[in-house]
């Protein structure tokens, strides 16, 4: 569905200059495109938020319950955790659903997918949605290129970021990276690392989640012996580890609170103290964070500190999910396949298999995508799970069934549909790992107790 008015983005239409090869052909200069986008107003005009505004212009608004969302709706207990998304384009705003439970709503009218040229209205379950597009326009490069350092893609947002890395590389300031798990914001990292001045030195990876809350200040900042019990030798932290070089600070979103402050002295002055010593380092290290929460937000909650979220975020990336640039999925899957090594081709698919790969939602984003071919490889007969077709069609859901007379008691149905979900999960999982449970954990991102104890609640 389209409303035509304004169009609320534009190109740059500067010709394109051109130059002639030794054949005689003619070979066009690549340009960097600018976009112009216009601004965006969303306010809540009726709702348990009413009142509630929020400004953008030339980045995707991500509408639901949950914390990691741009706008963020958690008194409405009819919206789902990820409800929709409120996209800019060349052509206007595109609003997408992204499998919320009670739908979006334009007057009474379900949308899937619709693009807007002027202002309008939408309803998320109990909230209504007014979206503005006002005067002025913000300015968006986009790279000619189809790679940055080790990132692929030929999609829009794919090109404005390599546009914005390519900005944010050569300088020394601090960068945070947003997206949601699996979009490949490691990935971001090491190519601004290797794009950088500081590529010649030291690149030390630090996953925040990963570490015990006690141990975390000796693994970040080191510590002396004897500084607490089992501290047999002293030992350098990642600060010094990674000095002359970059430091990937993975999940900052699960830093505990206390060491925010030890780690803003470091950001700010570059200077830092092991556990149990007075005697004071300096260190040269860029810090380049990840999270796949939306740390202004968690700001606003106060469970993260606003003036390390400001040190950090000196620049800020967006890394888009898979179900933004479906367009790469081709590109995607033949480097899986050549990486591989199996003689396998991109050719060999089937259409029916490629039309499925672009219906796909891909809550899991690349990784869920290179673990499908992964399973291509090894399971053909089960490469697509049963979920994939029901899931397709721009996101489109099943249209809700007439309920029975007699209902199970909420609780039950609940239960019985969570134990339905991880039995159907954990086959899926032993399958694709051949019933390595260390490797099924992995790829869950749980641990092998977790697997463990699912198997045997299951009989699996």
């Amino acid at each position: 569905m389209s409303i035509a008015h304004r169009p609320s983005a534009s190109i740059d239409s500067d010709p394109v200059p051109a130059s002639f090869t030794e054949d005689g052909s003619t070979r066009a200069h690549t340009t960097t495109r600018v976009l112009r986008y216009s601004r965006l107003v969303i306010t809540v005009v009726e709702g348990p938020h009413d009142g509630l505004r929020l400004e953008a212009a030339g980045t995707v608004v991500r509408v639901g319950s949950a914390s990691d969302n741009t706008l963020v709706l958690t008194d409405d207990d009819t919206v789902s955790r990820h409800h929709c998304e409120i996209v800019p384009t060349e052509v206007g705003v595109t609003v997408r659903d992204v499998g919320s439970k009670n739908g979006s709503y334009l007057g009474t009218m379900r949308l899937v997918q619709a693009t807007f040229r002027d202002s309008f209205t939408l309803r998320v379950g109990a909230t209504l949605l007014s979206v503005s597009m006002t005067a002025g326009a913000v300015e968006r490069e986009r790279s000619p290129s189809d790679r940055f350092g080790d990132l692929l893609g030929t999609s829009d947002r794919m090109r404005e970021l390599y546009a914005d890395l390519a900005r944010i590389s050569p300088c020394d300031a601090s960068v945070l990276i947003e997206g949601e798990t699996g979009t490949g914001k490691e990935l971001v990292a090491e190519s601004i690392h290797g794009a950088s001045a500081r590529a010649g030195g030291p690149y030390v990876i630090f996953d925040c989640s990963a570490v015990a809350p006690t141990l975390a200040e000796s693994e970040l900042f080191g510590h002396e012996r004897g500084a607490f019990t089992g501290a047999a030798t002293c030992r350098t932290g990642v600060f010094e580890q990674a000095d002359g070089g970059t430091l990937f600070l993975d999940e900052l979103g699960e830093l505990p609170r206390e060491l925010q402050a030890k780690l803003l002295r470091v950001l700010e002055k570059g200077e830092l103290r092991r556990v149990g010593s007075n005697r004071t380092i300096t260190v040269d290290v860029r810090v380049v964070a990840a999270t796949n929460k939306n740390l202004a937000a968690e700001v606003e909650r106060g469970s993260f500190r606003q003036d390390v979220f400001f040190r950090v975020a000196a620049t800020h990336v967006h890394v888009p999910p898979l179900r933004e640039r479906l367009d790469d999925i081709p590109l995607l899957v033949e480097h899986f396949l050549r990486r591989s090594a199996t003689g396998v081709t991109s050719r060999d698919i089937p259409e029916h298999v490629w039309s499925m790969l672009r219906s796909y939602a891909w809550p899991g984003n690349v990784r869920e995508l290179s673990n499908v071919v992964q399973r291509l490889l090894v399971m053909p007969d089960r490469a697509l799970t049963p979920e994939l077709p029901r899931s397709s069609g721009s996101f489109e859901r099943e249209p809700p069934r007439r309920l029975p007379a007699t209902l199970t008691p909420l609780r039950l149905a609940r239960r019985e549909a969570a134990d339905e979900f991880e039995r159907r999960y954990l086959r899926e999982l032993l399958a694709l790992s051949n019933g390595n449970v260390t490797r099924g954990a992995t790829i869950a991102e749980v641990s092998r107790q977790m697997i463990q104890k699912l198997m045997r609640k299951h009989a699996v």
